[in-house]
């Protein structure tokens, strides 16, 4: 019985990790570390619109995740509703995760705003929102509520993605340079989240 046993867990053991790398090439959505900084913290003054910049930078699916990277001990992140965005009123937050490794997915099209839950540094500008289109590449008109939360912006940098309902300025018609990145990343976690369950 005991060989019986032996023999059949490298088998099954194969089975599960052939399954995740199945599901890897098939779902995978790009990781993106916040800001492609050390870390999530107040802006420094040289970079008061750091987040603001990275977040245009990045022409973002669904199924793509955001990575906050942070001391646990120092900091949070939240996922506010745009009201609580323009005004860093953050007591009712719609999630809030302070594990220093903090990962939101995004699984749903048009903008998705996020503060940090340290006391005051929504106001020193560690804040970010994000654009995330339809399956289809197109992006959600904004909502009066969503226009409102960015009443402070400058006038002279819209929101990208929002003139008409077509992919940004600058998006790349092909998604294989994604493809390859969301790969990678997912494989790697996948891989290491097999392993672990096999050594055990």
């Amino acid at each position: 019985m005991r060989m019986r046993a032996r023999a059949a867990l490298p088998s099954a053991s194969a089975s599960v990790l052939l399954l995740l790398l199945l599901l890897v090439g098939g779902s995978a959505g790009a990781v993106y570390k916040v800001g492609d900084l050390d870390a999530w913290g107040v802006p420094p003054p040289s970079k008061p619109d750091v987040y603001k910049r990275w977040a245009k930078s990045i022409h973002f699916a669904l199924g793509d995740s955001i990575w906050f990277l942070y001391p646990p001990s120092q900091d949070s992140v939240l996922q506010v509703t745009p009201e609580a965005f323009a005004s860093c009123d953050l007591s009712r937050p719609v999630a809030r995760l302070a594990d220093g490794n903090s990962f939101f997915n995004l699984t749903t099209p048009g903008r998705a705003y996020y503060a940090s839950g340290a006391p005051g540094h929504c106001r020193k500008g560690q804040k970010l929102w994000v654009d995330v289109p339809m399956a289809n590449g197109t992006y959600l008109q904004p909502s009066a509520t969503d226009l409102a939360a960015l009443a402070p912006t400058p006038a002279a940098d819209p929101p990208a993605g929002f003139a008409s309902a077509s992919a940004p300025e600058g998006a790349s018609a092909s998604p294989a340079p994604r493809a390859a990145v969301a790969a990678a990343g997912s494989v790697v976690a996948l891989l290491c989240f097999a392993l672990q369950i096999l050594l055990h």
